[in-house]
């Protein structure tokens, strides 16, 4: 999971507000955030929001949504006390915005507490809209070193109140799942899939896994119940050299198929192919020119053009150079545009 210690919002607030009806600003919404950069000839504005205090050392895995009255909610991991590993006490804030992501609300909401997991861990927030109207946030509850499963709520009053939350694994198939933030699909069967990476090593109880079996749970009934896809990705190709593929995601393409994006230890970011959706995957191979340290991307679908957005750390050329300032580094962030289906990109 990520390290980020502050929000840097520049794209995922946009993309919604594409998609939904903007409504004005009103004063208790209009608040400026504590800096922003807009460089000259930049089109993006990027926002710095909610950095770290010394009771608050982590702000981070966000996911947006846009709200029927216009208005764009965050929810975001928010870690209330001295420590911010992954692992630490953690619970989700929520903040509006009503100016298309432009400016955010300084108070948070509380959108989940942590009572519910037995180490006090809630993070990485997805938030999709349900082909029904209501909305359903999917998250990860740490209830032991090899307990972390992911959880589903639905709200039907566009986020103010949820239901109680419902756990997409049964209990013989509890593991330490990874299911990174904004990563919940739903496909235009009306399919629900999660991508996954199981961490804990069934061969050597009670230990972590850096080498994660890959692979997606699937509802069929808008998340009553849930079941294992048939492949599960070992990370180990024809080369016979092994590889970590870890916090996948997945993006559904134009033709039908799904392609799933995996972070790796290889410099490369790997890729794999479902014509089912999701329940049997090709062998991962390398994502032909993206190149990336050890951190996770996100595809998603522009709703206005329908291209997809790629945002990543771009290392081209950074592995092969001594004096690279970014070598071993999750930056810089980049962005490209594909409008043939991930073949190509223009960034």
């Amino acid at each position: 999971m990520s390290h980020t210690a502050s929000l840097l919002f520049a794209v995922a607030a946009a993309l919604i507000a594409d998609s939904t009806a903007a409504s004005p600003p009103t004063a208790a919404m209009s608040v400026a955030p504590s800096k922003s950069v807009h460089a000259r000839r930049d089109p993006v504005l990027r926002l710095k929001l909610l950095p770290p205090g010394p009771d608050n050392p982590r702000n981070s895995e966000a996911a947006f949504i846009g709200l029927k009255d216009g208005r764009i909610l965050m929810v975001y991991s928010h870690f209330p006390r001295k420590q911010g590993h992954d692992e630490s006490q953690c619970y989700f804030a929520g903040r509006f915005s009503s100016d298309r992501g432009k400016t955010w609300t300084l108070d948070d909401v509380c959108i989940v507490s942590n009572d519910e997991a037995r180490t006090g861990n809630v993070m990485s927030p997805s938030l999709l809209r349900l082909r029904d109207g209501s909305i359903a946030l999917f998250y990860l509850r740490l209830n032991g070193p090899l307990d972390d499963r992911p959880i589903m709520r639905v709200s039907a009053d566009e986020a103010q109140t949820w239901s109680e939350p419902r756990v997409c694994i049964s209990g013989d198939e509890v593991g330490l799942y990874i299911l990174n933030n904004d990563r919940a699909v739903q496909l235009k069967s009306g399919r629900l899939v999660l991508p996954l990476a199981r961490h804990d090593d069934l061969t050597k109880p009670n230990q972590f896994n850096d080498y994660p079996r890959t692979l997606c749970y699937l509802s069929d009934d808008n998340g009553e119940t849930w079941r294992r896809s048939k492949t599960e990705l070992s990370g180990i190709p024809a080369s016979g050299n092994r590889v970590a593929l870890q916090e996948p995601g997945v993006v559904e393409l134009k033709d039908g198929r799904l392609m799933m994006f995996c972070r790796t230890h290889t410099g490369y970011i790997y890729r794999s192919f479902s014509a089912d959706g999701g329940d049997t995957w090709s062998p991962a191979v390398r994502y032909p020119g993206l190149f990336a340290p050890v951190s996770a991307a996100a595809i998603e679908r522009i709703p206005k053009t329908g291209d997809l957005l790629l945002v990543w750390n771009d290392h081209t050329g950074v592995g092969t150079s001594a004096s690279s300032p970014y070598k071993g580094k999750r930056t810089p962030s980049n962005v490209a545009i594909s409008r043939d289906e991930g073949k190509e990109r223009k960034g």
